[in-house]
């Protein structure tokens, strides 16, 4: 049954918490269960850690806990540390009763980094892209074994951001390993959301429905941007704006074909202070609605 979420960085984000510092939680809550309708929504640095609180909390505003973002760094670190590091953030996954755990390698990552270019990412060459591959698979055989799915976020200023990263990784991992598909880190790392996903259609087990705004990405690339700075200035947007590249239609119908019956999550980091939450996950949310029954999603 397809679900339909949001993440709190649309309100409160985690990589610069002085942005959206001055939103009460409360608000985050109300706007995005009472006011907006989500069925749920992701982890974020306003939330409990303690399962239960987190539950409670969320179950009190009409929301289910989706999952959350879980930093590998299994290139400078062995399956068993990595395993034993996921501990907390499992138990609150399968206390919650989420199916997936959201995965990302961040050891050397660039994307929280306001003085550094995301230009300037790290890469790895094929043999290190296959060695991280073998590692990833056994970490993910690892969690299929306590009944969650590893879904890898490619995500920018990491060293899986382009359409042919997403492909190597795809290649160098196995069964257990699946793919979190974003469209607007797609379409930032220089991807057709289109191709790209209808490539890997089959191994997508989360949706992020982020949009961009070609203008400010082209800015991002052309001026040297950080990665945080890109956000600031409206790199990412929702489905819906018209000021938007990624047409979603065509994916939510890609997904239909597949089978696809995960959650469908808006996560659009923007500066509150210039464009409204409220405003921009309603449109979203509405946005996508329509898609997918135009699709026959839902």
């Amino acid at each position: 049954m397809i679900l339909f979420g949001t993440n709190p960085i649309a309100w409160a984000n985690d990589d610069d918490r002085s942005i959206g510092a001055d939103i009460p939680t409360a608000r985050i809550l109300d706007e995005a269960g009472r006011q907006i309708g989500f069925d749920g929504i992701e982890n974020g640095h306003r939330w409990p850690d303690e399962p239960e609180a987190l539950r409670a909390l969320l179950a009190a505003n009409g929301l289910k806990f989706i999952s959350g973002w879980y930093s590998t760094e299994l290139l400078i670190r062995s399956v068993p540390a990595e395993i034993a590091a996921c501990q907390s953030h499992l138990a609150k996954l399968k206390h919650n009763g989420c199916k997936v755990m959201i995965v990302c390698e961040t050891s050397n990552a660039i994307h929280g980094d306001a003085g550094r270019a995301v230009n300037d990412r790290p890469r790895l060459t094929a043999g290190e892209m296959v060695a991280f591959g073998a590692k990833l698979e056994a970490f993910a055989a690892y969690l299929a074994g306590e009944g969650i799915t590893l879904v890898y976020h490619h995500h920018m200023g990491t060293i899986v951001e382009s359409p042919e990263e997403i492909d190597a990784l795809m290649a160098a991992t196995g069964p257990h390993t699946h793919l979190l598909f974003d469209a607007g880190h797609c379409a930032f790392g220089g991807g057709d959301p289109v191709a790209v996903l209808t490539k890997h259609a089959a191994r997508v087990r989360h949706f992020h429905a982020k949009n961009t705004r070609p203008a400010v990405t082209a800015r991002v690339r052309a001026e040297g941007w950080s990665f945080l700075k890109g956000v600031v200035e409206g790199a990412f947007t929702v489905p819906g704006d018209q000021d938007g590249g990624v047409d979603f239609g065509p994916l939510l119908k890609i997904l239909k074909s597949a089978g696809y019956d995960g959650w469908i999550v808006i996560e659009a980091e923007q500066n509150p202070s210039v464009r409204n939450p409220l405003l921009y996950q309603t449109l979203g949310l509405a946005t996508l609605k329509r898609l997918s029954r135009e699709a026959g999603l839902i």
